[in-house]
């Protein structure tokens, strides 16, 4: 049976604290006062480096070359990292659980927990006075250099360093610290720097004295919500403030006047200071509570408490939760301490249980909720399960219980108890995992390639798995022995009942570690032809590329992967690849009619494709400004269609086009008139409104005009001219191959009635009555339709006519035809 959740209590003030053990450290016996070491939040891993320093004595294990050794909290080596790089400043970790490390010219390391890392620098005020010291938060660093100036950078994916303020310092301060931009008003970083006995708070536009006497402060502490601050003076005095230095919050004498090793929050409501194998906790109102240790420790601030690393165990100290003092605290009469007493009894068979549950029956829900929320705050698994024991005893006595958050949290203790496994190594708190996110776990997880328990865990928990297992097949591409061939089969076979899942990072990674055949067959499985098509691309397998993109059916893939061939290949070797490819060359002609002609031509010429080539050069001939430029291109083309005889209409068409340039440009120079260019039609329209006609009849005869079409044209150039007399003469020649209402229509159109009435007697009976009444005629049109003896014109136009007289004639029209 595990001791009583009180036995590690202690009391400050009116709350409890406790300090419990996490593990047993898996390494061997480590001084840790000879090493600099930064521990990651949210239970992450601790790096440690011998710190230079400080001179130890060198033994057999130890190796010569400095070494950076990553850690889990359960004291597990994870990765070793040779350093030979240059001294270091300082390190710590981003959010994403990269070591970040410092060095004294200002270049920046960013490292995986695998050992890769990616390099940044900060501007060149670091390289030439160096870095002496760093404050690093989750997403950025502020660095003090040589000069005393300070340089932020604020995110380590975007990195953009910059100056800040002049701090205006001749000497290094006596501590300093930074508060992250998310808990600033300005929501930009704040430096705090002790300088003689005040504090400046810098930003990046302006540095102000908070003009504080207290001072010098050796040491201080950003709480971990921002909006206190911890300060350690020169006098041995612990002062508590708020981060805008408004409201004083306590003061405590350590009697003490050496500066702690360590000076952290616990949370947000008490202040952890580690010197020399003691730990000294201080309460809000001045309370304390000491600790004793035989060797060097390591203290990690966490959100809810503080991670105490010694070379034996990870304890941690935090507050005990309030739930959980309620129900355990000796002689608790809460709602949850009656319920869980309850349960005991029942367990005994003892009629108090029953008692315990109706005295507590108007609370029973809160009480209810209450032991499923200590149950997640507990670590021994033994405490967790008699919680919620308790938790569904209660439950079974309430009708009408949403037992969501009590599911949720059995949920949730199975995932914690699984990454708290010492082979795992992560001791996470309840209030740290609903602040990281089950997301954010899962990352963690499979960063050290824990991908078995982290596909379990997004099973159980009902999430994707699709990055799990891409990271898996990455991270076994990079590290396995096995051919190519095994390789693929392997992760196909775990991967294949994942529909939808992405190959291209797999493919990626495949490339990237020299393997592109596997990257190549890899890709045939991925779903996503705009994630496949670049990344052939990328890896050279161009036209494979392009036979995807063109299964695919995305024309923009298509048009993407032929203007990259088109850039990268001689023009031959690009013809080559898309021949055989009808829908690529659809596309390319497309494109080519649109932009390069002269391209469309070569991919003609080079397909042997005489006629297509021909219907390029006769497009080109039309651009050509000059005459016989043109007149060449129609001359080449009309060769390649003699050479088809399937292409004789073209051949016949392109000949007289010929002949009609050199017929315009010859009339031109006659006539002083631009015609070159000019349809036929248009050309003997000019020649008979320039009172050509001659030329306009040569032009009939030369290109065998049709008598309809020339009448039309000739019928419309005269109308425009107003020439009514020769339009006459026109229609007296003889008879019009066109009819004569064309001649009624296109007087109508000039508004020459007159004329128009001319050619209505020569029209056909039957349409005449229309034509007179389109000119307003109505007297005439009811003669015509007397003639014709249609009493339903007569009466049509009768219903037209707006003149009187002219009506009652229509009248006498109708009644005679109704008489017979």
């Amino acid at each position: 049976m595990a001791p009583h959740p009180t036995t590690d209590w202690n009391q400050l003030q009116d709350r409890f604290y406790r300090k419990q053990e996490i593990y047993a450290m898996l390494w061997k016996q480590l001084d840790l006062s000879k090493f600099m070491i930064a521990g990651a939040p949210y239970g992450g891993p601790i790096a440690m480096i011998r710190d230079d320093k400080k001179v130890i004595l060198l033994q057999k294990q130890q190796p010569v070359k400095p070494t950076i050794y990553l850690y889990t909290s359960a004291g597990k080596l994870m990765e070793q990292l040779q350093w030979d790089k240059g001294r270091i400043v300082a390190m710590g970790w981003s959010e994403s659980e990269k070591l970040v490390v410092v060095l004294e010219d200002g270049t920046i390391r960013l490292y995986d927990i695998n050992g890769e890392y990616t390099q940044l620098s900060l501007v060149k005020e670091a390289k030439e006075y160096s870095v002496i010291d760093c404050q690093i938060w989750g997403t950025g660093l502020v660095a003090l250099t040589g000069n005393f100036k300070l340089i932020v950078l604020t995110n380590f994916e975007e990195p953009r360093p910059h100056l800040m303020a002049d701090p205006g310092l001749n000497e290094p301060p006596h501590s300093w610290t930074v508060i992250p931009p998310q808990y600033t008003l300005s929501r930009h970083v704040e430096v705090l720097l002790a300088t003689g006995s005040t504090i400046l708070t810098v930003d990046t536009k302006e540095s102000q004295d908070q003009l504080l006497q207290q001072g010098p402060f050796t040491k201080m502490a950003v709480s971990p919500n921002g909006k206190f601050l911890a300060l350690f003076t020169s006098d041995g005095k612990l002062w508590v403030v708020s981060t805008d230095f408004q409201k004083n919050l306590s003061e405590f004498a350590t009697k003490s006047q050496v500066p702690p090793q360590q000076l952290i929050w616990c949370g947000t409501d008490s202040v952890v200071l580690y010197w020399d194998k003691i730990v000294l906790m201080v309460g809000p109102f001045g309370d304390y509570i000491k600790y004793s240790y035989d060797d060097a420790i390591y203290l990690i601030p966490e959100i809810d408490g503080v991670r105490v690393i010694s070379s034996d165990k990870c304890e941690f100290l935090q507050k005990v939760p309030n739930v959980t003092e309620e129900i355990f605290k000796i002689g608790s009469t809460a709602p949850a301490a009656m319920l869980f007493d309850a349960l005991d009894h029942f367990e005994r068979r003892s009629p108090k249980a029953d008692e315990n549950i109706r005295s507590i029956r108007a609370e029973l829900a809160e009480a209810v909720d209450a032991c499923t929320e200590a149950a997640g705050h507990e670590f021994s698994q033994y405490w967790q399960r008699n919680l919620l024991k308790a938790a569904a005893f209660g439950k079974a006595f309430l009708e009408s219980y949403n037992a969501d958050n009590f599911v949720d949290m059995c949920q949730t203790l199975r995932v914690l108890n699984a990454v708290r496994y010492y082979e795992i190594g992560i001791p996470i708190t309840y209030t740290q995992y609903t602040r990281l996110t089950p997301d954010v776990l899962i990352d963690r997880l499979i960063n050290r390639h824990h991908h078995l328990l982290a596909l379990r865990i997004c099973e159980f928990l009902k999430m994707r798995t699709d990055r799990v297992l891409i990271h898996w097949a990455c991270a076994k591409i990079k590290k396995s022995t096995d051919d190519e061939e095994t390789i693929c089969h392997m992760i196909v076979e775990k991967l294949i009942n994942k529909p939808g899942l992405s190959y291209a990072e797999i493919a990626n990674t495949a490339y990237k570690v020299g393997q592109p055949k596997l990257a190549t067959r890899l890709l045939d499985y991925e779903p996503r032809a705009a994630d496949q098509v670049p990344l052939l691309m990328s890896m050279q397998e161009d036209e494979l590329a392009l036979i995807k993109a063109i299964e695919s059916g995305d024309t923009d893939l298509v048009y993407l992967v032929m203007l990259h061939l088109k850039r990268k290949l001689p023009l031959p070797e690009f013809f080559r690849i898309i021949n055989n490819k009808p829908m690529a060359c659809n596309l390319f002609e497309v494109y080519c009619k649109q932009q390069d002609l002269k391209l469309l031509a070569d991919f003609y010429y080079q397909d042997d494709r005489c006629v297509e080539s021909a219907n390029i050069t006769i497009l080109e001939s039309y651009k050509q400004k000059d005459l016989n430029e043109r007149t060449n291109k129609l001359k080449i083309a009309l060769k390649s269609y003699q050479d088809d005889k399937e292409h004789a209409f073209e051949a016949k068409a392109v000949d007289e086009n010929i002949r009609l340039l050199q017929v315009q440009a010859q009339f031109e120079k006659e006539m002083n008139q631009q015609l070159v260019g000019l349809p036929l039609n248009e050309t003997v329209h000019k020649c008979i409104t320039t009172n050509n006609p001659n030329k306009a009849n040569k032009l009939k005869s030369d290109f065998k005009i049709p008598d309809k079409r020339f009448w039309w044209i000739k019928l419309k150039a005269l109308v425009e001219m107003r020439d009514w007399p020769e339009l006459e003469r026109l229609s007296k020649s003889k008879k019009s191959p066109i009819g004569y209402e064309p001649f009624v229509e296109e007087c109508i159109k000039a508004i020459q009635h007159k004329e128009a009435i001319k050619y209505i007697t020569k029209c056909d009976p039957a349409v005449r009555p229309g034509l007179f009444i389109k000119i307003g005629d109505f007297k005439a049109a009811g003669q015509e339709a007397l003639a014709l003896k249609d009493i339903q014109l007569l009466r049509e136009i009768q219903s037209k006519c707006t003149d009187q007289i002219i009506a009652q004639e229509l009248d006498a029209y109708i009644a005679q035809l109704s008489s017979k």
